[in-house]
């Protein structure tokens, strides 16, 4: 298959310049090999199946023949043979020169709070699913770094070319680049696999603590349903209780959400904290998002029939959607994810933050229907952000699913359609 060209390349292409080693980690399937492959002079794979998983026993024996190779060396699946971290780390620190190794990993080892950090020899790179840009979906009129640091202007409204059911095919499928070619039925049936695979095998693995697969499917379900929402561990135990009839304690709910968080299927959305007036208190609980939507239709068995008889939780999974992207295109930006809640209940479902504290505020709509009050929300937090010395924003945005044109409204909010937004 055709290799598509990722965001993320650009800036592994920098970090090689930079450091000596750079770590690409995300989900498993997301792409990090595949990508990585394009920079690399030479590979070893430590999952390899040949001769009885012969690479892994290598790496365990002789860290030292995982190293010697042409650079940039890439080293898939670090994490199952940890020591390699430090073995990379010494290595270069031995020999200053930079773009040494790639290492490609999609889970977090146990003992990483053990080991170095490799902190100014190692860059981090996060990958995700692929976007609706990636994807050829999105006509990436309008990025997100003129956002932030440009001026937009709008010379024609144009129409977002999304319907519900196109858009429902898109949460279904996901950006997953081996299911590209693949119908939303078949995509569905592979995603179920990887699901179950999720929950029967990978979780335990990264302790080796063998934990029940039912109560992982019936966690991975309730973060599912609840994507892209405040909801409290506590709700989730609660709502495991009422849909699947098993009982976790929170701290159990909690350990399983670190797991997901570890292999990263799930992605914590910090809380945005602004200088405003001591009279208002934030919420600093993170927005917990599922990586790509298409995690939780799998998870829940859903089919797109049975998703547009439920627009609550497809507008929770165009939200999701609209924050995996916006996480892509951020870091492609050098800019953060953020999300707001006050105790006013003032809820900003994306706050972006770049370069300098500029940043910008963004509501996550469906559809159009709700876009004067998605742009209320928005003017409130400037009403509030007025009062301080806080930067104003650079913009205001409501992102929209269906039924929308790109325009900028009388009271300066953007209107912007998903499948116009790029990085």
């Amino acid at each position: 298959m055709k290799y598509i060209k990722r965001i993320t390349d650009e800036k592994l292409k920098q970090y090689l310049n930079i450091f000596g080693a750079v770590l690409v980690e995300g989900p498993k399937w997301c792409g990090k090999t595949s990508s990585s492959k394009q920079y690399a002079a030479s590979v070893f794979e430590i999952a390899d199946p040949k001769n009885n998983f012969q690479n892994r026993t290598i790496a365990q024996i002789d860290p030292e023949q995982v190293l010697n190779g042409d650079f940039p060396r890439l080293i898939d699946e670090w994490q199952e043979v940890p020591p390699l971290w430090d073995a990379v780390r010494y290595r270069a620190d031995e020999n200053s020169s930079r773009g040494q190794y790639i290492l490609t990993g999609s889970s977090t080892p146990n003992d990483l709070l053990k080991i170095h950090s490799g902190a100014g020899r190692i860059g981090r790179l996060r990958m995700s699913t692929m976007t609706l840009k990636e994807l050829g979906v999105s006509k990436a009129k309008i990025s997100l770094n003129d956002l932030l640091y440009g001026n937009i202007e709008i010379k024609h409204n144009l129409a977002g070319e999304l319907t519900l059911d196109t858009l429902v095919d898109q949460i279904c499928k996901g950006g997953w680049a081996g299911l590209i070619d693949f119908g939303v039925e078949d995509s569905l049936e592979v995603l179920r696999n990887y699901v179950r695979t999720l929950t029967d095998e990978d979780l335990s693995k990264i302790d080796g603590v063998r934990r029940d697969p039912a109560k992982l499917m019936a966690l991975l379900q309730s973060m599912s349903r609840n994507t892209a929402t405040l909801v409290s561990k506590e709700t989730i135990r609660k709502d495991i209780e009422q849909y699947n009839s098993l009982e976790l304690y929170t701290a159990t709910v909690g350990e399983y959400i670190n797991l997901l968080v570890r292999v990263f299927v799930v992605n914590e959305i910090p809380a945005w904290d602004p200088a405003i007036k001591s009279t208002v208190r934030l919420r600093t609980a993170p927005k917990r998002i599922l990586v790509d939507p298409s995690i939780a239709v799998a998870a829940l068995k859903a089919t797109p029939k049975a998703l547009k008889q439920d627009l609550k939780l497809v507008g929770n999974l165009f939200e999701t959607l609209v924050l995996r992207d916006l996480l892509v295109y951020a870091g492609a930006n050098n800019a953060d994810i953020y999300h707001y809640n006050d105790n006013a209940n003032l809820e900003i479902d994306a706050i972006v933050e770049g370069k300098d504290k500029e940043w910008g505020a963004i509501e996550v709509e469906l559809g159009y229907t709700k876009e004067d009050e998605a742009a209320a929300n928005l003017l409130r937090l400037v009403d509030k952000i007025e009062e301080t010395k806080q930067k104003p924003p650079r913009f205001l945005a409501v992102i929209t699913g269906i039924g929308s044109i790109l325009k900028r409204r009388d009271d300066g909010v953007l209107v912007i359609p998903i499948d116009m937004l790029g990085e």
